[in-house]
């Protein structure tokens, strides 16, 4: 018997950074070399008491569920990383632990919003957010980013987009996915402003704080107490695979949000939870895997306009560039396909990300080593010069 795939699966686009992933992973099977540059993932390792934090867990023989919203000990570190770096009084009773940042986003979603509703997310833009509001019969409603902006969404561009569309809440992501552009602490208090004008529920995608470049990050936080603000150990932490973020709620959402987890996935990783408490222990080493990202972001910045490549939405954060290939291709997609089995390297289309620019944008993580960069550029020159 053929199963019908139901209207929801059938609205969720294929993430296209994984599927240049599997592809780089197959040549590799056959013995071929690939630099990857497709997916946002650090290659450091999690840091060394994180993997100390969780022998120890382990050695004990038992790793149990926790508190659906985690473990009190972690919440209550994660409050007073809020005191600590941005001067926010933030209760440990307002954080949520989550299974990475994506089920913060299933749990925002859920506990904010009926069927049918649009939320505004910028475009470009991480292409999950798209994905998971169509899977919950949510409508995404892009906000158009434009170079006039430098590339990040203005109250300007809020109060529009809620006038043509309708809005009931908005999300933003600073440092950007996937251009690594930074919001001004300047303009993120002018759009929390112009939210709470609006009556919408504010959502600040804040994954990326830590990797920043002569730029100053600001948590909405600062601006708007009861906004909600997702993150996660994945990137600056190092911590990808162990599936491990949190959420900054109101408490007037805290036990919606509880209810929701105990029945989604009962509680985020026992000894996940447990490295994510030993990580806030590990700000040096931590940070010269950061100094490591701007030494190949440099590299990159050099070597790109050379190879035609040059035009990149403002990189400030993150650890990725958005170029504009228009001048090599009209295709990104099949310009991503050629390239990993021409040169072997592997990158992302931008169609990822915006569904209007993207065939002519592709994303490059410099999350790797320094000499996977150079090896990249290396490559990227013999193959773009043939």
């Amino acid at each position: 018997m053929s199963l019908a795939t139901s209207r929801r699966a059938a609205a969720v686009s294929p993430f296209l950074a994984m599927d240049v992933m599997s592809a780089a992973a197959l040549r590799e099977r056959r013995g071929e070399g690939v630099v990857h540059m497709e997916v946002g993932q650090p290659s450091a390792p999690a840091p060394r008491p994180v993997i100390e934090a969780a022998r120890r867990a382990l050695d004990t023989g038992r790793v149990p569920y926790t508190e659906a919203l985690g473990m009190p000990a972690l919440r209550e570190r994660i409050a007073r990383h809020y005191r600590d770096a941005y001067g926010v009084s933030v209760g440990p009773e307002r954080i949520v632990v989550t299974t990475g940042s994506s089920a913060g986003f299933i749990l925002a979603f859920m506990s904010l919003f009926d069927a049918g509703q649009r939320v505004a997310v910028p475009q470009p833009g991480y292409p999950a957010y798209r994905s998971i509001l169509a899977a919950l019969d949510l409508v995404p409603a892009p906000m158009v980013l434009t170079p006039e902006d430098r590339f990040a969404p203005t109250a300007q561009s809020l109060r529009a987009t809620h006038a043509e569309q309708g809005l009931s809440g908005v999300l933003v992501m600073s440092p950007a996915n996937p251009s690594g552009t930074v919001i001004t602490p300047g303009r993120l208090g002018e759009l929390c402003s112009a939210a709470r004008d609006l009556g919408l529920p504010f959502i600040s995608d804040e994954i990326y704080h830590g990797l920043s470049y002569g730029v100053p990050t600001a948590t909405a936080l600062q601006f708007e107490p009861d906004a909600i603000v997702i993150n996660s150990f994945s990137k600056y932490h190092c911590m990808t695979g162990w599936r491990v973020g949190w959420m900054v709620v109101p408490e007037s959402l805290t036990r919606a949000i509880e209810r929701l987890a105990q029945n989604l996935y009962i509680s985020a990783p026992y000894l996940s939870q447990i490295g994510a408490l030993a990580a806030f222990e590990a700000g040096e080493e931590l940070d010269a895997v950061r100094d490591g990202y701007a030494r190949n972001r440099a590299i990159l910045l050099e070597a790109f306009p050379a190879l035609g490549l040059g035009r990149t939405h403002p990189a400030d954060g993150a650890f990725y560039l958005y170029a504009d290939v228009s001048a090599l291709t009209n295709d990104a997609a099949d310009f991503s396909r050629r390239m990993l089995a021409e040169a072997g390297v592997a990158a992302t289309p931008g169609l990822d990300f915006d569904r209007l620019e993207g065939n002519h944008h592709m994303r490059f993580s410099f999350a790797g080593s320094e000499s996977d960069c150079r090896d990249a550029v290396a490559r990227l020159r013999g193959w773009l010069k043939r």
